[in-house]
């Protein structure tokens, strides 16, 4: 890095009984390459407008030297990176992400390993440059960031980075005492670690970020900045990558034309926006956002086809569930190890159907399912299934060269195997399956489908077992009844449906048109008096969440509602109300569990609680229910337990589901009453911010008027 300061003051030797210079470098390294090795993302925002001309600062040799502007067709922002950031990654990059995020924050947490697998997998070609957003409702969040600052003034690029790994991992221990541990594990010169969090040393730093952060619009955390392009949350892998690529791309592109590698991302700043759009544009992007979509009808059974596809199991078995994968995905990995569960808990009862569907932006899907439908042409089921495994073993192997080697270990045919990849004989079969999930409405991976009942995603065990235990008792229903078992998943799909079987739409929702009408409607649904909340009782803006702990969709609207309690802090309460879905099993256990912590503890360890039930969305048996409470300081795991053997909540969580409907609206998860106006879905921020706007401006700034009990 080039003339790298963040202090003038030099690092100083390590005290007696610290770790000696050579031994604290090796830790270092140890531990760099070992969040490398972890898997995947972050990112970061932009320069406060005093700022933005400097937007290459000392890192790219100065804006002047940066050559013409990048003109091009993608939206970018200017964001500043200057020489007192902690960065990963060269100078010289082809590819900056800078990285808004906060210590405390679950989600940002949660895209740290996304972050690492992208510096793996890009080496040399990406750089990571990370700002400061402390979220102000998170308490422990601003000494968590002067503490990381204040390791890099000591030590620089590494020691920040080994700071915030430590602070990540320890997450939950984030309290003044916990940091100078930190510090004094990492050997930093206590003395003036003390002071800088005493003295707030970093604070004008940090505010810096933070007031970057909200010019641009990125107030909630994480959120990236991949040269210049904005993209928010803790996004799957893929995210990325698309991104990343097209911009390696283009980037490559432009050094050909003649800019400077160091210069580049000068060059692409100067012709980026120094701020979002404008109100009205997002008012017309709110406007202009897609109705609610109609959900899959979760007992619809489908004509799934077994056909000539590799099956693990008997051919009588009670229950049959047809796959639909690819090797490359890891949601498909995932899992793994609940079909393994699944037939130890079940045996000769169930038999599993692979079919393929390996996705396009996966570039070695498709190959290594043509390696593994060439195993089973050879070798047969046995065959398959053992490529199978090898595949999923070594997911992040599947080049040509690893597809040869596994075959060659497996003592597949050679000729034929090199044969059958360069003629791509097994690619129309292949391709038949991919038409065959789409008809059904299975695009994503993985899918399943429980004696043609579709259950999607890498669910919990108890997902599957809920929907398993139902289709074999009707299995034996039809044995019972005279039918040969093996004939029961024949009997059973057949005549049924061959594309997707949808829930009918509320009224209002079966088009853009028809919503309209209820667009000003307001419903009467009272907070009660002891429902958690968030934020003054006094705000003039209530928005009450009717959410589901195992739906997606809710999972997936969390930071935006992060981004909404910053923007509009202090002028907004939230007021969280249970709606677990009758087809969610585990949506309801997981609701009396948070319950039972509001309780007990209040709305702190509720919000807590509700955060980690969102960040293990996919692991919510009442054995994790139970592990995540014993985290929560002070919970009483005697009443815990006999709460949730007892059901004591159940009645306050139906009269939450009955408050909707007697206010006469008719509702999916997640949905917003904002100030009492029906806001339904995972919708963008603008959509929120339309609604917000509106109920403060009918407010007119005057303090609201009691809460409704």
């Amino acid at each position: 890095m080039a003339n790298k300061s963040p202090s003038p003051a030099p690092a100083p030797a390590p005290a007696s009984g610290t770790m000696s210079v050579p031994s604290a470098v090796i830790a270092i390294l140890i531990a760099f390459v070992g969040g490398l090795m972890i898997g995947n993302i972050t990112g970061r925002g932009a320069g406060p407008s005093e700022e933005i001309e400097m937007a290459a600062g000392d890192r790219e040799g100065g804006d002047a030297a940066a050559g013409p502007a990048v003109a091009d067709d993608v939206e970018r922002f200017r964001v500043d990176v200057t020489d007192d950031m902690p960065q990963r990654g060269p100078d010289d990059a082809l590819v900056t992400i800078a990285m808004f995020s906060d210590f405390e924050c679950p989600f940002c947490s949660r895209v740290e390993p996304t972050v690492n697998q992208l510096l793996e997998r890009y080496n040399n070609q990406v750089r990571v440059v990370w700002r400061n957003n402390p979220l102000p409702f998170h308490q422990s969040a601003t000494p968590a960031a002067e503490a990381a600052m204040e390791a890099y003034a000591q030590r620089g690029d590494a020691g920040f980075w080994r700071m915030h790994a430590t602070l990540f991992e320890n997450q939950r221990a984030l309290g003044r005492p916990q940091l100078e541990q930190y510090a004094q594990q990492q050997g930093l010169d206590m003395t003036r670690f003390r002071a800088a969090l005493d003295n707030h040393t970093h604070q004008a730093g940090i505010q810096r970020d933070t007031a970057a952060a909200n010019q641009i619009g990125a107030r909630g955390t994480p959120a990236f900045f991949i040269n210049g392009r904005q993209l928010m949350g803790a996004q799957p892998l893929e995210q990325f990558t698309q991104v990343i690529d097209d911009e390696i791309r283009r980037a490559t592109a432009q050094v050909q034309r003649g800019t400077a590698r160091g210069q580049l991302y000068a060059a692409l700043m100067r012709g980026a926006r120094t701020s979002p759009a404008a109100a009205e544009g997002e008012a017309a992007a709110a406007k202009a956002a897609p109705p609610r979509r109609p959900q899959p009808d979760p007992n619809a059974v489908y004509r799934v086809p077994v056909g000539t596809s590799p099956v693990r199991g008997p051919n009588d078995a009670l229950v049959t569930i047809v796959a639909v994968s690819e090797f490359q995905c890891p949601f498909c990995s995932r899992v793994r190890p609940t079909i393994e569960q699944i037939v130890e808990r079940y045996g000769r009862d169930v038999r599993f159907v692979f079919k393929h569907n390996p996705l396009p932006f996966h570039d070695n899907a498709m190959p290594a399912a043509e390696a593994a439908s060439e195993a089973f042409a050879q070798r047969g089921a046995d065959g398959f299934w053992r490529m199978h495994d090898t595949l999923f073993e070594n997911q992040q192997a599947l080049t040509r060269e690893n597809l040869e080697s596994y075959a060659q270990q497996q003592g597949l045919d050679m000729a034929r195997f090199r044969a059958a990849l360069d003629n791509h004989t097994h690619q129309a079969a292949i391709e038949a399956d991919q038409t065959l999930a789409r008809q059904l409405g299975a695009s994503g991976t993985p899918s399943f489908f429980i004696n043609g009942r579709n259950l999607r995603g890498a669910q919990p065990f108890e997902a599957f077992q809920a929907v398993i235990d139902q289709e074999m008792t009707r299995a034996r229903e039809r044995v019972a009844s005279g039918t040969p078992r093996a004939g029961v998943s024949e009997a059973t799909i057949a005549n049924n449906a061959t594309e997707p079987v949808m829930l009918p739409m509320p009224a209002g929702d079966a088009a853009p048109a028809a919503a309209a009408p209820d667009a000003d409607r307001v419903y009467d649904i009272a907070v009660p008096a002891n429902a958690p909340t968030r934020g003054p009782a006094s705000a003039p803006v209530t928005i009450q969440i009717f959410s589901d702990y195992q739906c997606p969709f809710c999972s997936r609207v969390e930071p935006t509602l992060a981004q909404i309690a910053t923007q509009y802090e202090g002028r907004v309460r939230f007021v969280w109300r249970n709606y677990p879905l009758p087809f969610h099993p585990l949506a309801t256990p997981a609701a009396e569990a948070s319950a039972e912590v509001f309780a007990q503890r209040g709305a702190d360890a509720f919000w807590q609680y509700h955060d980690t039930l969102f960040q293990n969305q996919t692991a919510i048996a009442r054995e994790n229910l139970e592990a995540y409470a014993q985290q929560i300081q002070g919970i009483n795991m005697t009443r815990f337990r006999a709460a949730l053997d007892n059901h004591t909540h159940q009645a306050a969580i139906q009269a939450d589901m009955d408050a909707v409907r007697r206010a006469g609206a008719e509702i999916g998860t997640p949905s917003f009453f904002i100030n009492g106006r029906l806001l339904q879905g995972a919708q963008p921020l603008p959509a929120f911010t339309a609604a917000i706007d509106r109920a403060l401006a009918e407010r007119g700034g005057a303090r609201p008027a009691a809460a409704p009990h």
